[in-house]
């Protein structure tokens, strides 16, 4: 009972105001930040989203558990759990209305909201839905909210990167993605591309669910219990919480990609990429080709080399120090102006694990998409990044770990090695079976590099079908989240 307020906390205003006709009183407490009416009771940091000065009026636009009335929220996009809500305070004196503005006023700022937005909507990605889903779900609760954005539709592969770049950071406060996870990664890495990367990285990305992989959305809004919606993402980000997030540079020579979720070689890597000849399917595409997947596996020759995190020092075995120092990989990057990644040593990769492998499956925050918890235990600002690793797998038990996916079950397999790394080496090699045909690398959904025989290998990729250097350095990127996460 120590720490408990005390009931009649003194109000910092205390005045009456006519609503619908009728003089009522109206209380705000500022320790609490709550404004009373009759039988009403909004928290100002929770519910209000934003306050405007209409007359003698003083109008609160809010959100509120559903209660049958008001304007429901977003196409009911939340779930159906909470709806917009507006209230008109009449005030009786000019005094009363230039001082209760004020102070209203003063503690939304107080609460470090973002003012201005640069939004990224991109109208190809998923279900071709994220134009709608901003009109319906996003733009009126940013709208209620007074914050002012700026929003540019993607109009082709990489075009949020290009536009990060060269983005005028100073004009906001951060910048919001209505997308997959696709425009995220692209504008993380356009971020650490420019000049002033160190002072850019810190600006407070958001997602909103808008695309086919919603992994990072989904991870931020799990971790408190709120379902994947584009209006509980929306709202986090209106409200101004902040979480930072570990960011993972892959390096081959001098190219370099900056990854947020996750990399993927082997059968996940297959399935996600080589379903893509089944899209017309829908979502209903990853199933049936993982099943074709399964019953004509593929094993993969090479190995890993790794860091292991504290508390995970006995997976693998040891590894031989190489002579090969990663400080010639950061060297290569004279030439870039931009981030260029942590710091290696070779001889730190002290574990490895030979193949052949059946999947590996590096992964910086829990779920890969909405319905698959690949890595349950991840962080999103721990400095280390979780690998998933079956090397071998019976048909049956694997298909039935399959299935495990959406709850994460499957880390609990005798079959999967599941642990914390600090960094990763990547020696990719054959298939077991052809040693003619190699595979395909995923990062964050896309392609990173393609082998030899391999779906599209006539494409072109960043890198090439060989040795990936892996670091994750701590928090550097911050995100929009419900509230700070571990």
């Amino acid at each position: 009972m120590g720490n408990t307020k005390p009931i009649t906390a003194a109000p910092v205003l205390s005045d009456r105001v006519r609503v619908n006709g009728v003089e009522t009183p109206v209380t705000f407490t500022a320790e609490e930040g709550i404004l009373r009416w009759r039988e009403n009771c909004l928290s100002i940091e929770k519910e209000v989203l934003g306050i405007t000065v209409e007359g003698s009026k003083i109008k609160i636009r809010a959100i509120k558990e559903n209660d049958g009335g008001g304007i429901i929220c977003c196409g009911g996009n939340t779930g159906g759990t909470v709806r917009r809500r507006s209230y008109n305070l009449e005030m009786l004196s000019e005094d009363s209305l230039r001082i209760w503005s004020q102070k209203l006023h003063e503690f939304i700022d107080s609460l470090g909201r973002p003012k201005r937005l640069f939004v990224f909507v991109n109208p190809y990605g998923g279900k071709r839905s994220a134009s709608k889903i901003f009109i319906d779900s996003v733009k009126p609760l940013l709208d209620d909210a007074n914050i002012d954005y700026t929003v540019q539709e993607t109009k082709y592969q990489l075009h949020a990167k290009e536009v990060a770049k060269s983005l005028d950071i100073l004009r906001y406060d951060g910048v919001v993605c209505v997308s997959g996870d696709g425009i995220l990664v692209e504008v993380v890495n356009g971020l650490l591309e420019r000049e002033d990367w160190d002072s850019a990285i810190k600006m407070p990305l958001g997602v909103v669910p808008a695309g086919t992989g919603n992994g990072m959305a989904k991870s931020l809004l799990d971790a408190v219990g709120l379902p994947c919606t584009a209006s509980n993402a929306t709202l986090a980000i209106i409200r101004g919480h902040k979480q930072s997030l570990d960011v993972a540079t892959i390096t081959q020579g001098q190219n370099r990609f900056f990854s947020v979720l996750m990399l993927a070689w082997g059968l996940i890597a297959d399935i996600d990429i080589e379903s893509e000849k089944y899209r017309w399917m829908g979502s209903a595409r990853i199933d049936y080709y993982a099943i074709q997947r399964i019953i004509r596996l593929r094993r993969y020759n090479g190995c890993i080399k790794f860091v292991a995190a504290p508390g995970y020092e006995t997976f693998g075995e040891p590894a031989d120090p190489e002579g090969e120092t990663i400080s010639e990989v950061k060297s290569s990057f004279a030439q870039h102006k931009g981030y260029c990644g942590p710091a290696l040593q070779m001889k730190d990769f002290n574990r490895k694990i030979e193949g052949p492998f059946v999947s590996v499956w590096l992964h910086n925050v829990p779920w890969g998409g909405e319905d698959t918890l690949a890595a349950p235990d991840a962080k999103f600002s721990d400095g280390y990044l979780d690998l998933v690793v079956i090397k071998d797998c019976p048909k049956l038990t694997l298909l039935s770990l399959m299935t495990e996916l959406s709850k994460g079950g499957h880390v609990k397999s005798p079959h999967v090695l599941y642990f914390k790394v600090k960094a990763l080496v990547l020696e990719p090699g054959t298939q077991l079976d052809d040693g003619s045909k190699e595979g395909i690398i995923d990062v964050d959904g896309e392609v990173l590099a393609r082998g030899k025989g391999t779906y599209k290998s006539n494409y072109k990729t960043l890198m090439t079908y060989g040795k990936l250097h892996i670091k994750v350095d701590q928090g550097l990127a911050t995100v929009f989240s419900p509230s700070t996460i571990s």
